[in-house]
């Protein structure tokens, strides 16, 4: 399926769930979603290997570094997102992708469209939520 075809595709709950255009239409969300981060990071990359690190200014010089380290820490936590984004894009592949993976059951199309990585549905993302904070609090 092109991307022409998803060009204006909308999954719906009239169709059968994960039917080839659902498929096809969450893989191109989640390979675009990866590609985007990609750029952004190699951009934040270029931007921190062109910087100046002799700013004559002690207070510049300690702004600038304390921006790097919150660029870095961004950058990490997309690291870990691409690598939630290529374990959605082989469950994709493995025919198990938009299935909870503590019930089995169809993942809302709603849900899928919000977080495409997702692998809870929404009432055991909730439940696992409750419990962490029980457990948290103990």
């Amino acid at each position: 399926m092109s991307d022409l075809d998803l060009k204006d595709y909308r999954p719906t709950d009239d169709e059968p769930f994960m039917c080839d255009r659902q498929k096809a239409y969450f893989k191109k969300k989640l390979l675009d979603w990866k590609d985007e981060i990609l750029r952004e990071s190699r951009s934040t990359l270029d931007q921190l290997q062109t910087e100046s690190l002799q700013l004559p200014d002690i207070a510049d010089r300690a702004s600038s570094e304390t921006d790097k380290a919150l660029e870095l820490r961004t950058r990490d936590r997309q690291r870990k997102l691409i690598s939630k984004i290529d374990s959605a894009l082989r469950r994709l592949d493995a025919g198990d992708y938009g299935y909870c993976e503590e019930t089995g059951e169809p993942i809302s199309l709603r849900r899928l469209e919000a977080r495409p990585i997702a692998t809870l549905s929404l009432e055991a993302q909730e439940r696992h939520e409750r419990d962490e904070r029980v457990h948290r609090d103990d």
